[in-house]
């Protein structure tokens, strides 16, 4: 198949366009830059949003693996909300590409963060109220991007994303922040007390679990990206700064916890179990 991914420069992207290629797939990795991508991908820098019918632009691709979105750890930035309606456009024109064409499939990366305060395992049909423009802006795009695929005849598939762990200084998350920290030898790392349980999986899992899920067609709808099980923050933090041999303690407490953190949430993980199952 040939599979666009876009933001396939950013941390997500480096890894799953990766994997596809090792796959077999034929990718065409968009981006505004593409020095960290795997150079057996097909190239195109460009802005998005800025290249008339990307449908045709980008060589007509049976799949859309959509992962661009700006500032996806600044949950209150005002990126999410004024950049969704130039999402909307692009998906849209997209599908309507793939509907003259008469097939095509659009996968779009989701988040938990849609869910809003949740306990509990998040399934497909788990309600959404989301409670920051990170998580209202993919949930709107959720929706439309679920009424676009349904207008054009194509298949839509969203990859709801949890906590990732991974090593790179460059990624925003805790884990990667930690990283930087203790590669300029800081000794300790400012920390909220560590209570609450979030869904972990390792980077490089996440990164075949997405390219499992759109390497195929017969598993859609909304698919959990995850491990299926919950862990408490302090116990995966401290289990990866041993992991990695880092020299640095946390400091508990010198945060509070998130107010919209839930206490313990997970994804339900039956879809993305059954689809790794059928790739082996």
């Amino acid at each position: 198949m040939r599979i666009l991914v876009t933001g396939a420069n950013g941390y997500l992207g480096q890894g799953i366009v990766k994997e596809l290629l090792d796959k077999g797939q034929e990718v065409v990795a968009a981006d505004f830059k593409l020095d960290h991508t795997d150079e057996r991908a097909e190239g195109v820098e460009c802005d998005l949003f800025d290249v008339g019918d990307p449908y045709e632009f980008f060589g007509e691709p049976d799949v859309l693996l959509h992962l661009a979105w700006r500032d996806g750890f600044v949950h209150y930035s005002d990126a999410h909300i004024n950049d969704l309606p130039e999402h909307y456009a692009f998906l849209k024109s997209i599908a309507e590409g793939m509907k003259n064409a008469g097939h095509g499939r659009i996968a779009v990366m989701g988040t938990m963060h849609e869910i809003g305060f949740f306990e509990g395992a998040i399934k497909e049909e788990t309600p959404c109220n989301p409670v920051t423009p990170y998580g209202i802006a993919k949930n709107a795009l959720r929706e439309l991007t679920a009424l676009l695929c349904k207008q054009n005849n194509v298949t839509f598939q969203w990859l709801r994303g949890f906590y990732i762990v991974g090593n790179s200084q460059y990624g925003s998350s805790i884990f990667s922040k930690i990283t930087a920290a203790a590669m300029e030898g800081k000794k300790e790392f400012p920390f909220t007390q560590g209570l609450n349980q979030f869904d972990f999986i390792d980077y490089d899992l996440f990164a075949k679990q997405v390219a499992a899920a759109v390497s195929q067609d017969d598993i859609n709808g909304i698919i959990n990206i995850c491990s299926g099980r919950p862990e408490k923050l302090a116990d995966r933090v401290e289990r990866f700064i041993k992991e990695n041999n880092y020299k640095i303690k946390l400091k508990y407490g010198a945060f509070p916890d998130r107010p919209y953190d839930s206490k313990a949430v997970w994804g339900d993980d039956f879809k993305i179990r059954m689809i790794m199952e059928k790739s082996q």
